[in-house]
Formats: structure tokens, sequence, C-alpha cells
């Protein structure tokens, strides 16, 4: 048996690995598992070499077991082994090789400088063990070998009996550990980071024949997309995820070059328009599972999706959990966004039935990914759309009767497009609660005027973000802001008496009071706000300041025939009947407070005494 010291001392070694390596200990089955994983690979690359040979019906797996009495955790391949000298350089000599040129070599090595090298993912079993046994056999006949430490300043190395190739890795769990005796936590485990890798992964073999692999070696992404099934899309959907509702819709990405990536991105159902939920897109680098949601891969809005991706050529530094911020990561990330934005696209041109079926699920997705992401607003901006207070879907351009950029203009239209081009920008009014604002939406459609529903949750912000981005060419005024300039009617001089007799009712000095003909007489006022000063208070308020008062404007309607009498009614009359038109137009512009509602109630039960009489 030959003995040595380990020149880095556990002060150094472990918490480099424990804080430096590793930002979860659960990683430690994942890199003892795929570097077994590796091991079977290289095997098999001799195999097609000629240089080894293939024993008839061995199945090439990873095998997990459990020993609560020993405080133990093996794993175990039956891939290629390694030679005396071998377990020296790729488990002693990193060691050796002292805490700052550790550091330094298998940072720059990259994922593959240590994928198939024990020795990074092997001292990760030093997270949850006290001791580490090493016992295996190479592929080429040599002696066995029986490597073991406690990660401390010693290790034995020496011949040992196995009897069959490959490399069992035997930990002794630490006591404080001791959840990683328990068989379903490792299973648990298997799970999340093993679940895709290409061999068969067993706990607790018993080679009975009844045992079932707990991972799937060939995932659907894998596949070629001809190939897949609309069944097994879902089903694969829902064994990744646990959701049980199935996804809307989904893109198979499938790229060779100039960089080889597979996955599959699922567009899920949204449970709540008013939020934007966050889903999961999980990162493989050949089947072993990295991270989810990893940002400089995935896009942030792309992370509203639920998906795999798997990419072989993502650069990973040492503890295969962190990704290097270089220009491969760079086109990776834009080929993930253009591949998604085509997948939009087509499916407008192809099926808009379909795409304004599905647009409630995908709205707030597309709104949030166009102000985060220019080049994804760049290829969509054209089939965004809005249902419009009549139900029907449309884009901007349709909506204000434009031609969609790149069609043909006709000479007639060459010339209106210029006319429009020196004009002011397009005002497009829109409805953010359709209930609460049904008296302005009557009124707009008796009109012969049109606006758009923008009720969701990043509406606010988005409409913002196109003003921004054609400023020029539109402009977005609320149902309720412009009454006074949308549905006017016949211009006649403001009427002053009128104006004092709702001021002296109302008494509130805040509020500005107009006299107006609108084109609808039902209504006799309407409560108007300043767009931008509304939005401006909004923001605040999203950002958690208070949202302050926004001044308001009230229209009394002259053209309302109840209106029209009141100059001719005693003063107390006046002043119930301005006071009560006004609890009514606050009640079609917002929900009232306790203190308006009750004085609302209490102008009713007066009016019904006097109906009574």
């Amino acid at each position: 048996m030959k003995e040595g010291n380990i020149k880095i001392s556990s002060e150094n070694m472990m918490p480099i690995i424990k804080k430096w390596l590793y930002s979860d200990k659960d990683i430690f089955l994942r890199e003892i598992v795929a570097n077994g994983v590796d091991a079977i690979t290289k095997y098999k690359k001799l195999i097609t070499m000629g240089t080894a040979a293939e024993t008839e019906g061995e199945e090439y797996c990873i095998k997990i077991s459990v020993d609560k009495d020993n405080k133990t955790l093996t794993v175990e391949d039956n891939g290629i082994g390694m030679t005396e000298e071998e377990v020296e350089k790729y488990i002693t000599q990193i060691a050796f090789s002292g805490a700052s040129d550790f550091l330094s070599k298998y940072e720059k090595a990259g994922g593959d400088g240590i994928i198939g090298h024990f020795g990074l993912g092997f001292y990760s079993a030093y997270m949850v063990s006290g001791n580490v046994e090493i016992f295996t056999k190479s592929y080429d006949g040599s002696p066995a070998v029986h490597w073991m430490s406690d990660g401390d300043k010693k290790y034995s190395i020496e011949e040992c009996d196995k009897a069959d190739r490959g490399t069992k890795i035997v930990m002794h769990i630490l006591d404080e550990e001791k959840e990683f005796l328990e068989e379903s936590k490792i299973k648990e485990l298997v799970k999340k980071y093993c679940s895709f890798m290409p061999y068969n992964i067993y706990v607790d073999f018993k080679g009975d024949g009844k045992d079932k692999p707990l991972n799937t070696t060939t995932p659907l992404y894998a596949k070629p997309v001809k190939d897949c099934t609309e069944e097994e899309y879902k089903e694969f959907y829902t064994d990744t995820f646990f959701d049980f509702t199935p996804p809307i819709f989904w893109v198979h990405l499938d790229m060779d070059y100039p960089f080889k990536l597979k996955g599959i991105l699922y567009f899920p159902k949204v449970k709540n328009k008013l939020e934007i939920e966050r889903g999961k897109v999980k990162l493989y680098c050949n089947q072993v599972f990295i991270a989810d949601n990893i940002k400089e891969v995935i896009p942030e809005f792309l992370m509203l999706l639920n998906g795999v991706i798997d990419c072989p050529d993502i650069p990973l530094n040492v503890s295969r959990s962190f990704l290097q911020n270089d220009k491969q990561v760079q086109r990776i990330s834009k080929y993930i966004t253009r591949k998604v934005a085509d997948k939009l696209v087509s499916l407008f041109k192809t099926d808009r039935a379909e795409f304004e079926e599905y647009w409630s699920d995908l709205a707030n997705f597309i709104k949030f990914g166009c102000i985060k992401d220019d080049d994804f607003y760049q290829r969509v901006k054209d089939i965004i759309i809005y249902k419009d207070i009549n139900g029907a879907y449309k884009n901007i351009n349709e909506f204000l009767g434009l031609p969609a950029e790149g069609e043909e203009k006709s000479e007639g239209e060459e010339g209106k497009e210029d006319k429009k081009e020196e004009a002011k920008p397009s005002t497009i009014y829109y409805v953010s609660d359709e209930q609460q604002q049904a008296q302005y939406v009557k009124m707009f459609k008796d009109a012969g005027l049109n606006a758009i529903c923008c009720d969701n949750f990043i509406d606010p912000h988005f409409i913002s973000y196109l003003e921004y981005k054609m400023p020029d060419k539109l402009k977005f005024m609320r149902i309720d802001a412009d009454i006074a300039g949308a549905l006017k009617g016949e211009d006649a001089a403001e009427d002053s008496v009128l104006v004092d007799i709702f001021k002296n009712a109302i008494g509130d000095e805040k509020l500005t009071i107009k006299t107006q003909a609108l084109k609808n007489p039902d209504v006799p006022a309407v409560i108007n706000v300043d767009e931008y000063m509304r939005r401006y208070s909004e923001m605040g308020s999203f950002y958690g300041m208070s949202e302050g008062d926004v001044s308001k404007t009230m229209i009394v309607n002259t053209a309302n025939p109840v209106v029209a009498k009141i100059k001719g009614l005693g003063e107390e009359k006046q002043k119930f009947i301005a006071g009560y038109i006004y609890s009514l137009a606050l009640l079609s512009y917002k929900k009232l407070s306790p203190e308006e509602l009750d004085k609302f109630v209490g102008e009713n039960l007066t009016l019904l005494n006097e109906y009574v009489k």
C-alpha cells in the first residue's frame, strides 16, 4: 500500500469546494453521477475505435445504493475505469497542485476541461462526506486500485480485488448530512439533476429484472421534430414541469451550426392575466442538468415560458454551475429569441383565428418581451393585437386604417400617407376596465368611435413604450381622458352660470368644471382626467409611492335635458341635482370611496322619498 500527504490542507481545500465551486451541496450527486456517465461514454468511444471490446449483453448504467447501517452512499459505473497512474493524476495531483494553482488551472479549463476527469467532480463528495473511497479497474486489464482519503492531509492507494471494469465511489456520509442516507432524498436528487442523462440510473439496484431506471435516456427534445407527436409534447411537458394544464403550443429548437443546441420551449396557459408569472427554463449540457433560468442564456422575458434547453457548447466554469459571459453565449441567446419570435409570427400569418384565440395567454409575454428586448420587438411588432370595444382583434396599423409595413400602396394612399406623416400623431383611445368605464364605452359606440382594451397588468407600461418607439405615429388616451374632445357636439360658449351652480353644489376647489355640448344627450356629466398626470400617479403607486391627487375636470353636458332645466330650479333643488349628477359622474369614472358611496346612497333615498310624495 502506498501512502502520502496531501499538501493542500482541508482548511484550504474545503472552503474552495464548498463556497467557491458549488452554491448548493445537493450538486455533489450530479457531479459524481456525471463523472460515471463520462466514463461510460469514453469506454463506448474506445469500442467504436476498435481499442476496446464490448461485452455481450452488458447494460451500460449507473447504480446508486444507500447503506444506512454503515452510513455510506455508493455510486458505481461500468465505464472506462482508471489505472493507479490515472488515479494519481486525476485525484491526488489536483490536491498537490496547491490552492492557487488549483483554481487557476481549472478556471481556465472550462467545462470540457473537467468532464471525464474525476478530480473536480470527485472532490464535491467531501461536501457531505467525512471519508471517501474509490474502487476502480481500468478497461486495459491493469490491477484494480483502492484510493481512500478523509479529505484532510493524508490519502492511501493500494491494489484491490475489484473484478469488473469501472469505478465505484463510496462516500461515508457525515452525521450532520444524514438526509443523504434517505433513499427518497437520493431519488429526488436523481430526478432533479440526472433526469435526462444518457445511461440508465438505478437506485438500490437489485438485478432481479424488476428495477426501473429513474431517468429518461432519450428525452423528447433530442428527437427530430418530425418524429414527435402532439401527445408526446404534452406528456413531456407534464412529466417535466408537473403542470397538468396543457400548454397552448411550443417551439422545438434544433441547431447544429454554428453551435449545437436542442430544446423545447412551451407557452403555458396563463392562470392570471393581471400578473406576469415566472416559468422555468431548465438548462442542460450534454443531458447534464446545469441550472434553472440562467439569465445569460435565457433572456429574462423568455423565463415566463417553461422549457428545456440542452447546449453542449455552453462555456461553463469549473463547477458547471455558472456561465462564462462570452460571445458564444450571446449568440445562443439571440438564436433562442429569434426562434420564438419566428414561431409567433408564423402562427399569426398561417392561422390568425388560432392566434387570436391564444392572445390572452400570449399578450403579457409578448409585451414584456418587447420592452426587454428590442430585437424581439422589431420581429413581432406587427403581430401585437388588441381587442377593440366591439370584440374584434386588430394590430395598430389595422386599427388606424394604415397598410402593414412592406405592403404596396396605391398612388392615392401614398399621398394620404405623406399627409399623415406631416400631421400630428394619431390618437388611440383605450379602455382599462370595461365594466368600470361602461358608460364611456357606450358613448363611444353610440358616436361610432372605437377604442382598444388595455386591461392587462403590463399595459400601462407597454403603451408608454409604444409612444416612445413611435412618437410621430401615435399617442394613447384613456377613454375617460378627453371625452370633450372625442365626443363634443356643437360648439357653444361656456355657461358661467351653470359652472357656478355646480361649483357651489360640489364644493371641491380642486375640481375643474366646464360646460360642453356632447354628442350623447343622455349623459348629464362626465369626468375627465389628464392622461399623463394620471399615468405618472399610477406609476408612482405601482412602485410603492403614494398615488396622490390627480386633478379632475367635470364636463357638464349642456345637451342633456336635465342639465338644461337646472337654472330654472330653486337654489335647494339646484344644489341637490348638481351634487347628484356629480355622484353619477364619479360612479362611471371609478369605484366610490366609502364616504362617496354613503353620500350617493343618501341622494338616492332622497329621490325615492320625493317620488312617492
